[in-house]
């Protein structure tokens, strides 16, 4: 088996479920609760939140925000106020108490998204983070400051990204099954 494949088996078979399991419990939770679900990442951590949030809005009724898919915000707090506060200035207009913040950095330590995640731990949002082990980072300090840290066992960029979208359709997919939701992809 050459390294690739031998690295992706390795990530795969290391996943965490009973995090996985707690990750679903508290999403389940603010289905029910009425709360909103938003998504933050950053670089190609960016693309899974607005993949998950669409998914999971259209197929678990669920409120969503995924606070990297209006450019034109995203660029004017960028520009108004410094790229490392861009999440956190969405987050003050459209965060609630009880909502659940999603973060995705695949070092763990994209200063935007740690101060994102800061910020709901301050309104009382529980935080959830997935990261990897990217440069032996071990999930960096995302992985440190989240209250579910989802820390993949690869190095890989690639690998890490990979899972933070495998580990969103698990997610929404075993509450769909849970709760007998059917519909049309």
């Amino acid at each position: 088996m050459n390294n690739y494949l031998s690295d992706l088996k390795n990530a795969f078979s290391d996943l965490d479920f009973n995090m996985i399991s707690r990750v679903i419990e508290s999403v389940e939770k603010v289905i029910d609760s009425g709360n909103t679900i938003h998504f933050i990442g950053n670089g190609g951590s960016a693309g899974t939140p607005s993949h998950s949030a669409g998914d999971w809005s259209k197929e678990l009724g669920v409120a969503t925000i995924c606070h990297t898919d209006n450019i034109s915000s995203l660029t004017a707090w960028a520009n108004d106020t410094s790229y490392e506060e861009i999440f956190v200035n969405q987050l003050k207009v459209y965060l609630k108490s009880g909502d659940i913040l999603l973060a995705y950095s695949g070092s763990g330590n994209s200063e935007n998204v740690l101060r994102g995640v800061n910020y709901a731990k301050e309104m009382n949002c529980l935080t959830i983070g997935f990261t990897g082990d990217y440069k032996g980072g071990r999930g960096g300090e995302l992985a440190k400051i989240v209250d579910y840290p989802l820390v993949f066992n690869t190095q890989s960029m690639e690998r890490i990204e990979d899972l933070q979208l495998i580990i969103n359709h698990i997610v929404k997919e075993s509450i769909k099954s849970k709760r007998n939701i059917n519909s049309s992809c």
